[in-house]
């Protein structure tokens, strides 16, 4: 099949897909799931190339893999593991057996605790040792902490509960940054770690619970955890009543679902968080019942495969028009680059064709006045991905939103129309001529015929926020599923975690460097010189 895909790209990759696009088209080459719309008629394939990408989902096996998913298999094969945090949505609780036992009423129990727990600290009847609970740190890395970041701000007008901060990185700027505005007394710390070993995270901990001993007589009293490792939570002190654990077939990086998003929970209380999970929800539904054609998290999969193994466009941009989701595209990266960033397929053979593509963004309209001028007139190819809204959140403003759409939905059209020679040399005919003008006229030159996708929905609502993540959530499993490769290990941040170990007493004067390499060395030395 991939090389009849790529055999079809060398027949059309040279025409202009804006004389592809009419009335026909557009409505064709979209689809909805609910109130949300994917737009995909502003690209390059075709009626025959989406059939050969959909004959690459059947050659997969992508439905029987999906309905696999779902019902408890393990699919991470690498750690024997099933993948289901779409359990962790499943509200209305359909069986999911694992190992011959139904999870869900383990995972409502979970949920249960969370909303009483978050109840409480909100309305006040669990408190700190200084009065109601003002504060909120989240102490986490990667999928304990991109996810919950990014929902936090995302839901920013639904925000009725405790401050939310959160704290990732081992740099001492970070969590010093955070907890010098803060008050002890009245500041509730959530470790989010499932093995509670994690070097950043109980460094940042113990960081935390220092603080905190300055100013309350229990510290470990104003702590929850978010963790499995029981033995190691109450070694820190925190009592088993604020640990909220989940199993190991929920991945980090899909983890938002359950208890990593305790801290949203308490940003936006129970009701709201269930309308998230509800959205979520609603897309595992869709993704499972929609022939491929209407298939959001299919198509998009389809069109990133479409564009990255077949065209050889090695990046992807995320552009959210829906300022909210600013750190949508950093929780992408995770997302999707270490699922899918891998280098062999499941029975260990290598890829021949790329795997994921770098994947990057920031929301608009700050980006256009950021890296859009390389979108646009650079040399290489930049599928675009936007992401925009009806309505937004304040009123009062709408009009200014309008004026955001009409900047997303530009960008998208000028991308695919450009300029030409002699349109440029029209737009600057009355200020220069001859040698002049055509060097002025060159510079004002768009490529166009580069690639977008859109999506937009009513209202970012936690409703919509959870059909977004699930969405992309799907688009992973489907590409992946298309590779032949393990969407749900990550081994390849391990082995940088294993040098980082040996490298710190080295760093610390306590080892020798011999052993290391001659740049390592000499880095070592470096910094040591400068007080490390």
């Amino acid at each position: 099949m991939w090389d009849k895909l790529r055999a079809h790209h060398d027949t059309v990759k040279d025409r202009r897909f804006i004389d592809m696009l009419d009335a026909t088209r557009a409505a064709d080459f979209a689809a909805t799931a609910g109130d949300m719309r994917l737009d995909y008629a502003k690209t390059n394939i075709d009626v025959t190339g989406r059939d050969l990408l959909f004959e690459l989902l059947e050659t997969a096996g992508v439905a029987a893999k999906r309905n696999a998913m779902f019902a408890g298999a393990a699919i991470n094969e690498t750690e024997g593991r099933a993948v289901l945090h779409t359990a962790l949505r499943n509200l209305d609780g359909d069986p999911v057996v694992v190992d011959g036992a139904d999870v869900m009423p383990a995972v409502h129990a979970t949920l249960t605790r969370m909303e009483t727990f978050a109840k409480a600290v909100r309305n006040g009847t669990i408190e700190g040792q200084g009065g109601k609970y003002t504060d909120v740190v989240n102490i986490g890395i990667g999928g304990s902490d991109l996810g919950p970041a990014m929902a936090v701000k995302a839901l920013a007008p639904y925000h009725d509960g405790p401050r939310c901060h959160f704290v990732s990185n081992v740099d001492p700027a970070d969590i010093a940054g955070v907890l010098r505005s803060l008050n002890p007394e009245t500041t509730l710390v959530i470790v989010a770690s499932k093995t509670f070993t994690t070097i950043e995270t109980m460094t940042n901990a113990r960081t935390a619970k220092a603080w905190m001993s300055e100013a309350v007589s229990d510290p470990a009293a104003q702590f929850a955890a978010l963790s499995t490792a029981e033995d190691r939570t109450t070694a820190f002190g925190i009592s088993p009543k604020r640990v909220f654990g989940f199993e190991d077939w929920v991945g980090g990086r899909y983890s938002l679902w359950g208890p990593i998003g305790l801290s949203l929970m308490l940003a936006v209380g129970g009701d709201s968080f269930r309308a998230f999970l509800r959205g979520g929800q609603a897309m595992d539904r869709h993704f499972r019942a929609a022939e491929w054609h209407e298939n959001l998290p299919a198509l998009l999969a389809l069109v990133g495969i479409w564009h990255n193994q077949i065209c050889g466009y090695a990046t992807r941009a995320v552009l959210p028009y829906d300022n909210l989701l600013m750190r949508l595209p950093a929780y992408l990266q995770q997302l999707e680059m270490e699922s899918n960033g891998k280098g062999v397929r499941m029975d260990g053979s290598s890829l021949d064709v790329p795997s994921g593509p770098v994947v990057w963004g920031e929301p608009g309209t700050n980006g256009q006045h950021a890296f859009y001028q390389l979108i646009h007139q650079g040399t290489r190819v930049v599928p675009c991905e936007f992401l925009v809204a009806a309505r937004g959140h304040e009123d009062a403003l709408h009009h200014q939103h309008q004026l955001l759409v009409a900047n997303c939905l530009a960008q998208s059209e000028a991308l695919m129309k450009g300029r030409s020679l002699d349109e440029a040399r029209a737009k600057v005919a009355d200020k220069f001529t001859g040698a002049e003008l055509e060097r002025q006229a060159a510079h004002r030159v768009f490529p166009g015929n580069r690639p977008s996708v859109t999506i937009s929905y009513p209202q970012l609502t936690p409703f919509v926020l959870g059909q977004i993540i699930a969405l992309y959530e799907h688009r992973v499993f489907v590409e992946g599923a298309v590779l032949g490769i393990n969407s749900y290990d990550q081994w390849g941040v391990e082995l940088g975690k294993e040098l980082a170990t040996a490298l710190q007493p080295v760093v610390e004067g306590q080892d020798s460097a011999a052993d290391k390499d001659g740049s390592t060395v000499a880095l070592v030395e470096f910094l040591q010189k400068h007080g490390v």
